[in-house]
């Protein structure tokens, strides 16, 4: 029977063992399950010999909490959790979020905001002396000088914010195994300074690095600052990234070039080891961790995404480079739910960042490392872009006629872009056939030429080919079939007739969308960047950013025009961008007139 990591110290001395050699803190609950970093992590140092146990949403308030164990024997690894902690907090209005679905029973307030700057300072209280290493989202995408939306300033590397002894940033697999087998040696932390992957400080440049703008300078200076991300930009793939080094008065951080990526046999023995696949016990009086609810039967098939989207962070953390993993690899695992008594034959989903990108993008034989200069779909697709289903498509015939398997669903991410780009379309026609749950989630993101090149997503008129093929291919397989495209308001470049032109777009295709996000600056994205210094790094170009809470709320409310209640603030969007003519009763009006009263399904 699989038994989950340690969570008490009574579970610890069951297995026998006085101590621990690393003490996990996770600002999540323990899910012992692969799509959670804290029990990948866990489970990966076990099967490397180390004695583990975690430390899940300790009370940060209190130093006992983090001596539960004993002071480890190499050291404390700390993370936020899945998700940025003051991202897990706060909407993209600042307001505090009434959910946390990685805690138990969905209830909130069981971490503190910036929580591994927190939680080092506690076990650093705890243990004098006690390396901490830092890992996960926050710590990754807070590596460097960062603009932090909820405090609207430019903050330092969290790294020396938190007093860490080392930060891990990526997928930290590779990074960990490395830094484990030095503390076990001897190694002091401090001299930890060669890892791939990893962010430590020192009082000297380091030879050979590139010194970045120091950050006294770039505070003062937003065009110097997203001159110096544009640098690190160009530096982050594994096979031709430079270590740089970025100053803080006496100190500097210095960020070691990526970790290589996984291999396949890598991979393989990744997800292959035991996970029990469930929240650890002790959660089930709360009703469990809602977070394990769309995963608990789905199965990671890829890491990485070259989809070069500006507001996303994956190509900072996971990196741009595709790692897949094997079809052995993933069958053994499907195979293993229909074990499972809470299992009633239906796979949520095998994908990855993005579902269908399982190879590299590159068609050039012996490509070493992607194009720092370039982007592959972005604004077109690459000239040298290989958009291949065929992989992807037999792994899913595979798994499909697997005995106990009624149904396989693609539930993250979907390229429709790529897709189109494949000039086979047996993917698009098996993906309609069998693995749409009703309906299929897709990422227009807007409809203005300007915003999606500031997105760097394809032009409107890629999706609306996607659009009616989807809509074809559903028709000859005898289905009713949706797609539900999502849409961002507020994105850097978009003004008032940028989100005008989007209300309209849906008002002439009577859709009314439920996926709409209002654009989120979270750290270390080049759309971030965008918002904080008015400058796209990736051309050094003005780009238009709506920062006001009032016109945010107007670009919000003109997606959803048909609202009553959103009447007001839409008029006074069209009036301030000159568009009265879409207020009254014409058809191609958004909202009746101030005095006016409303048709029923006039404005849908």
């Amino acid at each position: 029977m699989i038994k989950p990591l340690p969570l008490t110290a009574k579970e610890m001395h069951s297995r026998g063992w006085k101590d621990a050699d690393f003490v996990l803190v996770s600002g999540d609950a323990y899910i012992d399950h692969p799509s959670f970093g804290t029990a990948l992590i866990g489970r990966y140092l076990e099967n490397l010999g180390y004695r583990v146990c975690i430390i899940a949403q300790p009370d940060w308030r209190e130093v006992e909490a983090f001596r539960i164990f004993g002071r480890p024997n190499l050291g404390f690894l700390i993370t936020a959790g899945n998700l940025d902690s003051m991202v897990n907090h706060y909407t993209s209005s600042k307001k505090r979020r009434r959910r946390d679905v990685y805690s138990p029973g969905g209830i909130t307030g069981n971490r503190p905001d910036r929580a591994v700057i927190v939680y080092t300072g506690m076990a650093k209280q705890a243990y004098k002396g006690i390396p901490v290493i830092l890992g996960g989202i926050e710590a990754s995408l807070r590596r460097l000088s960062h603009y932090d939306y909820w405090s609207n300033a430019l903050r330092r590397s969290v790294l020396l914010d938190s007093k860490a002894d080392l930060l891990v940033y990526g997928m930290g697999e590779h990074q960990i195994a490395e830094i484990a087998a030095l503390l076990q040696k001897g190694t002091p932390p401090g001299e930890i300074t060669h890892v791939k992957g990893t962010v430590w400080k020192t009082k000297t440049l380091p030879d050979g690095s590139i010194a970045l703008p120091a950050y006294e300078n770039i505070k003062e200076n937003r065009k110097l600052f997203a001159e110096s991300f544009a640098l690190r930009i160009k530096n982050r793939d594994p096979l031709k990234a430079a270590v740089l080094a970025e100053s803080y008065g006496d100190w500097f951080a210095v960020q070691n070039t990526p970790a290589l990526p996984l291999s396949r046999e890598e991979m393989d023995d990744l997800y292959n080891l035991p996970f029990t696949r469930n929240y650890h016990p002790s959660y089930h009086a709360s009703g469990g961790v809602p977070a394990l609810d769309e995963v608990k039967f789905s199965i990671t098939s890829s890491r990485g995404c070259f989809g070069g989207c500006s507001f996303c962070s994956l190509s900072s953390h996971q990196g741009r480079n595709i790692s897949s993993r094997s079809h052995e690899s993933i069958l053994k695992e499907a195979e293993s739910f229909t074990e499972h008594p809470d299992f009633k034959g239906y796979i949520h989903d095998i994908g990855g960042p993005t579902a269908n990108f399982r190879h590299s993008p590159c068609g050039i034989p012996g490509n070493a490392g992607l194009c720092s200069h370039r982007e592959c779909l972005f604004p077109g697709p690459c000239r040298n872009l290989k958009a291949d289903h065929d992989d992807y498509l037999s792994l899913l015939r595979k798994v499909r006629i697997l005995p106990g398997i009624k149904k396989v669903f693609i539930r993250s991410g979907i390229r429709f872009d790529y897709m189109m780009y494949d000039k086979d379309d047996a993917f698009f026609r098996e993906l309609v056939e069998h693995h749409v749950s009703g309906q299929l989630k897709v990422a227009p993101e807007h409809v203005s030429e300007k915003v999606l090149d500031a997105m760097g997503k394809p032009q409107i008129d890629v999706y609306e080919k996607f659009s009616s093929k989807f809509y074809e291919l559903t028709k000859n397989a005898g289905k009713k079939q949706y797609l539900l495209p999502y849409f961002i308001t507020a994105h850097p470049g978009s003004d008032m007739n940028a989100a005008i032109e989007l209300a309209e777009y849906l008002k002439k295709h009577r859709f009314i969308p439920e996926q709409v996000q209002e654009f989120y600056p979270t750290p270390d994205t080049i759309a971030t960047c965008m918002y904080y210094t008015g400058i796209d790094p990736r051309n050094m170009k003005a780009v238009y950013v709506p920062e006001s809470p009032e016109e945010r709320a107007m670009q919000r409310a003109l997606i959803h025009f048909h609202k009553s209640k959103n009447y007001p603030l839409v008029r006074k969007a069209l009036i301030k961008a000159g568009r009265m003519d879409l207020i009254g009763y014409g058809k191609d009006c958004l909202v009746p007139p101030e005095s006016g009263k409303r048709k029923k399904n006039r404005y849908l």
